[in-house]
């Protein structure tokens, strides 16, 4: 455990304390969460109860009915888990920016420590730091997000072929089941400051939705339900349904052959750890092989999470390899035909109807097919007046609608369409020697046309078929 714990101050424990605090940051969830189990082994190593801290501010970036829909929808499976780990929980609903913004300070005042979690990007990086300056008790982050720790690596890599062999190396030691230690004391008698705790049932969550002050322009997701339970379902319909044929149909959209496991990773209701235990061991029941899921969900997402640790702006082309830096700099000045506003890519009014699918996928589920992405990002450079304009584009339209933005994997994959973790090809207009993928490419490897089908009904029904109940 120790090399997933960083201390972010030097303060003394607060002997007074009645609780240790834990604030379920990016990781919202009480199974197979690390930051949770070393706050417990805290608890139980001071003689004090746990109290779980969660919340949801209306002032994060471009904060809309999409994202606190979700993330409200795993607040009733997280209130009864954490109490029936037998910690105390406390969620705290922000509405108005005009509200006070000092929960986190008022009950770690109260608190012996703090533990949350260690995160590479989003408001964490900046929050942690911050948070750890001002509070006067211990302040811990703990790495509940990555397999292997991101600490068992001193630097940042270069592509998945250079930390593929070190994951490797380090997996029979990580890739092992994790048991959540059990409190000594139970939590019990009234929450502090019990006038900041907000019930949460399913029924109520498009009303507290409606009470915030935040973007009610972007609807919640018409596919995607969040928390631990729905977290848990898709899984079991992925190994049951479609693990077996995921390594054949993985790029085809229309097999829906995929885990779409990535909002609840990025939001925490599901761990990469419970996950690919699970995807292995169904894997071996089955007498078949998980190799290219597992390639994915570790070897790659990792990549991104080393990433997003070792540079100071994942968001930016600064952090590219110097061929791509190079490549793109020869071609600035190539023309662009067409060229297309960020106002015309987010409504999807490009002359290409794949591509303008693909947009109203974000726009409709809050998630665009993996494969169907990169071809998205391509598009957006050869069709925008600059390499920059692209970038801040897809960082855009990620951070809006995205369910799985925000996230290390999301820097990545949009990067990667500017040549990061990615090698020199044939040098072409615009792109250099940056990979460039075609519509006809798109449509011999794919079935354009059950993809265009599939994006009109779900725009003209407003519903999803492949949704789970």
């Amino acid at each position: 455990m120790i090399e997933r714990v960083r201390s972010l101050n030097d303060r003394p424990l607060n002997r007074q304390g009645q609780f240790v605090l834990y604030w379920a940051q990016m990781n919202r969830r009480a199974r197979y969460n690390h930051a949770l189990a070393h706050a417990i082994d805290l608890a139980n190593a001071n003689g004090t109860p746990l109290l779980v801290y969660e919340g949801l501010t209306c002032a994060y970036p471009y904060a809309n009915d999409r994202l606190h829909t979700f993330i409200l929808e795993g607040v009733p499976d997280n209130a009864q888990d954490f109490r029936a780990l037998g910690a105390g929980y406390l969620f705290h609903l922000r509405r108005r920016p005009s509200d006070p913004n000092n929960a986190l300070f008022l009950l770690a005042e109260r608190a012996a420590a703090v533990v949350t979690d260690d995160y590479p990007t989003f408001v964490s990086t900046r929050w942690n730091p911050s948070a750890a300056a001002k509070v006067t008790c211990p302040y811990w982050v703990v790495d509940s997000s990555c397999i292997v720790p991101m600490q068992k690596h001193a630097k940042r890599e270069y592509a998945a072929y250079t930390i593929r062999p070190k994951i490797h190396k380090l997996l029979p030691q990580y890739l092992q089941p994790f048991t959540m230690p059990r409190l000594d004391q139970v939590w019990s008698g009234p929450l502090p400051l019990a006038e900041l705790h907000t019930e949460v049932a399913a029924p109520d969550i498009p009303a507290l939705v409606a009470s915030c002050e935040i973007d009610h322009a972007i609807p919640p997701s018409l596919s995607y339900r969040g928390g631990a339970q729905v977290a848990a379902q898709h899984l079991n319909h992925f190994v049951t349904k479609n693990l077996t044929r995921y390594a054949e149909g993985r790029n085809e959209p229309s097999e829906h052959a995929t885990s779409n496991m990535s909002p609840y990773l990025h939001f925490g209701h599901i761990s990469a750890l419970d996950l690919a235990l699970t995807v292995r061991d169904a894997a071996l029941a089955q007498n078949g092989s998980a190799d290219e899921y597992l390639e994915e969900l570790i070897v790659r997402r990792e990549l991104a999470f080393n990433y997003a640790r070792w540079v100071e702006r994942p968001d930016t082309m600064c952090n590219l390899p110097d061929w791509a830096k190079k490549t793109l700099r020869e071609h600035s000045v190539d023309p662009r035909q067409p060229s297309y506003t960020r106002e015309q890519f987010e409504h999807a009014a490009t002359h290409d109807d794949l591509w303008n699918a693909c947009q109203k996928e974000m726009l409709l589920r809050g998630k665009i097919h993996g494969y169907y992405r990169m071809y998205w990002g391509k598009k957006i450079i050869e069709w925008s007046p600059t390499c920059q304009h692209a970038l801040e584009t897809m960082v855009y339209l990620h951070d809006r609608y995205a369910l799985d933005g925000r996230d290390p994997n999301t820097y990545t994959n949009i990067l990667w369409c500017f040549g990061l973790h990615d090698r020199p090809w044939n040098e072409r207009p615009v792109f250099g020697q940056i990979r460039w993928m075609s519509l006809d490419g798109m449509k011999r490897k794919t079935d354009v046309s059950a993809y265009l089908k599939e994006i009109e009904f779900l725009e003209r029904t407003g519903k999803d078929p492949f949704r789970l109940p």
